[in-house]
């Protein structure tokens, strides 16, 4: 751990430096820029999932008084590089996927852009298409790796002799659907093109990832291209990448030099567009001792991906380190179908493989007639089983215990007769949460003196988690200086390159960069520097990570009240317990967990994309029909977490903590629901179609 830090800001509580604005409706999100004179987009979107455009008639819409153009693949401005087929928007008649790009009208407001693209006729010649997992015609096979740079498959030691000479064997298979990001803050990007040069106001979790990948497409030099994100409504992910949508309105932009064109995607649009988790099938085997005690772990999963970009989830990797086993072996395999493409959801594969891992592992503790805390305890490995590395920070045990301790888990209770209150069933359920603790170099932090300031820039985004607050204790505490001295700027493509925020590694990253930087500036300039003076340096790689497995870990806890006559189910209590290394800010920090855990209740009894096989379309798009949890589901949620930091992680002793808390929560949530019914609940959501069949409903 640095020298340099001296906590003092870092552990206390504190406010937003932007809440008052945003509670005041004053911070600026990139729709709400103020641009003179702006042109709104609204685009017209493929109704068939695979196949060619035929024809494609604009004379209506181009004749709509206040229509400035109607792009097709036509006329749209030809694209310098196509390699990246997502972002090659109307570059050819093909169609790849329903809820594509086909058009786009630009309009000098969005009611007149929104009717013109409805007068927009397109005909196409259909081809057939396959877009569900389940279709016979859905051919699989291996990708190279799986995201970001994780080996496809594993295998080590004999795992068919491990699973034939097993007391116990859990051979299962657990599926989770579709699922779809939906921050409150739409997918939105203005952009201007005057002078050579691109300005982009855009709603992303990268703003020098979005100049890297759209400058080059659009035959830009990065310089020519800026990308300002001020205030972020949410991403989970789903902005984490460039979409098709910045494509098309920076093309629209440079049709209309010194014109500011706006777009926003509409909520239904989002669910074409923006992203998705992919559905996965996922097969368990686990073969253990009757003590309960692993001698194999397999972990084999199928999953869609997109003809049009490739996006393999790695939903089996955790088990390569959740638990000690001689044999283990894991596999992802894709199936390229026609649909929208998938990308990042939070925590992505280890949301659906924890799902997965931690039901069978429950499973398992029924079969063996033992705690379900038990198990895992007793399977807790001294080393990182994947890469053999003595473990950073590893206190899941403890976490279990301490969670356990809070919630009044008690396997006597467990083990009783089904418990009743009134004419319901009450069970109680855990799960063990995982996620990698890293950190990401090339990330560049500059401070300034002046005035008795300190400015701290960094590329870096806030998406509305709290990082420009965060970030300024880390750099009062690394320049030995009050919090109110310190100006922090972020959000723009002119302050130095940052990486994304994403994989819980936004203020480890940044943080790293900032301390970095603060400290060649205080042995440059010394305690009192004076007026003028500055210093940057960027996020130093970590020897330990070469050392050490960095990773986070958690234990989830649910209690949840299944109606007996007709299936509902109703989550009463969620606790979560976290061992994430020190925690920067409490009160940002607690945000994060319970909002986490509160997307895994979503996961367990809600979310579920409808995908038509027929059309290729998403039925439910839209939050009428595409459930998310909301007050009413979230009766009480608690979230905690051990003291102490991982001085191998980097000089603040943080993990990242935006991802950890959704993992595990959907698994503890389906427990309970076997713990309280009998039903063993092995595919999301937990809908009351799934219960009713089973459902015992006597004495009720």
């Amino acid at each position: 751990m640095s020298t340099y830090i001296d906590i003092h800001h870092i552990g206390i509580e504190t406010r937003r430096s932007e809440g008052a604005a945003k509670v005041t409706g004053t911070a600026p999100y990139a729709y709400d820029q103020q641009v003179s004179h702006p042109a709104f987009l609204f685009p017209v979107l493929s109704t068939i999932a695979r196949g060619t455009i035929t024809s494609i008639d604009v004379e209506v819409a181009a004749a709509l008084p206040g229509v400035v153009n109607v792009l097709t693949y036509r006329n749209a401005p030809r694209l310098a590089a196509t390699d990246n087929r997502e972002l090659a928007v109307l570059q050819s008649p093909a169609v790849a996927f329903r809820g594509e790009f086909v058009a786009a009208v630009v309009a000098d407001s969005s009611e007149v852009a929104r009717e013109a693209a409805s007068a927009v006729r397109v005909t196409y010649e259909q081809s057939d298409h396959v877009v569900s997992l389940a279709d016979e015609r859905a051919s699989l096979y291996r990708p190279d790796k799986v995201n970001p740079s994780f080996l496809t498959d594993t295998h080590a030691g004999d795992v068919a002799s491990a699973l034939r000479n097993a007391d116990i064997v859990v051979d299962q298979t657990y599926t989770t659907p579709m699922e779809f990001n939906n921050p409150l803050e739409p997918h939105t990007t203005v952009a201007v093109w005057s002078d050579g040069t691109l300005l982009l106001y855009d709603s992303s979790q990268g703003v020098h990832v979005v100049r890297k990948t759209l400058a080059p497409i659009l035959g830009l030099e990065p310089e020519q291209v800026r990308v300002v994100a001020p205030h972020i409504g949410g991403g989970f992910g789903s902005k984490g990448v460039p979409h098709a949508h910045d494509a098309l309105v920076a093309m629209a932009a440079m049709r209309n030099p010194g014109r500011a064109v706006k777009f926003a995607l509409t909520r239904q649009q989002m669910f074409f567009l923006a992203g998705h988790r992919t559905p996965t099938i996922q097969r368990i085997q686990l073969g253990a001792d009757r003590a309960g005690a692993l001698s194999v772990i397999c972990h084999d999963v199928t999953e869609h991906t997109s003809t049009v970009r490739e996006f393999a989830e790695q939903t089996a990797v955790a088990s390569r380190m959740m638990y000690d086993a001689a044999a283990r072996r894991t596999s992802h395999r894709l199936a390229a179908l026609d649909v929208p493409i998938p990308s990042w959801m939070r925590a992505p594969g280890e949301t659906p493989g924890m799902f997965a891992l931690e039901v069978a592992m429950d499973e398992l503790a029924d079969a063996c007639g033992l705690d379900p805390i038990v198990v895992r305890e007793r399977n807790d490995p001294a080393l990182d089983p994947d890469s053999g590395l003595p473990w950073s920070d590893r206190r899941l045990v403890e976490c279990l215990h301490e969670g356990a301790a809070k919630f009044g888990w008690s396997n006597v209770d467990r083990a009783s007769s089904r418990r009743r209150r009134g004419g319901w069933l009450v069970g109680t359920g855990v799960a063990a949460s995982t996620y990698p603790g890293s950190r990401m170099t090339g990330s560049i932090a500059q401070i300034s003196f002046r005035n008795g300031m300190y400015d701290v820039g960094i590329g870096a985004v806030d998406i509305g988690t709290g990082t420009r607050t965060a970030l300024a204790q880390i750099a009062a505490d690394a320049l030995a200086c009050p919090l109110d001295q310190v100006r922090i700027s972020i959000g723009d493509t002119d302050l130095p390159e940052a990486t994304v925020e994403g994989g819980s590694t936004g203020v480890s990253s940044w943080g790293s960069a900032i301390v970095a930087a603060a400290e060649k500036f205080r042995k440059t300039h010394g305690e009192t520097p004076p007026d003028g003076t500055s210093a940057r340096a960027e996020t130093p790689t970590n020897p330990a990570a070469e050392t050490h497995a960095l990773h986070s870990f958690g234990a989830q806890f649910a209690e949840v009240h299944v109606h007996a006559r007709t299936g509902e189910v109703r989550v009463s209590r969620m606790l979560g317990m976290f061992s994430v290394g020190r925690i920067i800010n409490p009160v940002l920090a607690r945000s994060q967990f319970v909002g986490g855990m509160t997307m895994g209740l979503s996961m367990a009894l809600f979310e579920d994309g409808v995908l038509d096989p027929r059309f290729g379309h998403v039925i439910n798009h839209d939050l009428a029909e595409y459930h998310v949890a909301s007050h009413a589901d979230v009766q009480s949620i608690e979230a905690y977490w051990l003291d102490g930091p991982d001085e191998r992680a980097n000089p603040m002793g943080a993990r990242g903590i935006g991802e950890i808390g959704i993992v595990g929560a959907a698994a503890a949530v389906a427990n309970a629901v076997t713990n309280a019914t009998g039903i063993r609940c092995r595919d999301l959501p937990i809908t009351l179609d799934r219960l009713l069949p089973d459902l015992d409903q006597g004495g009720v």
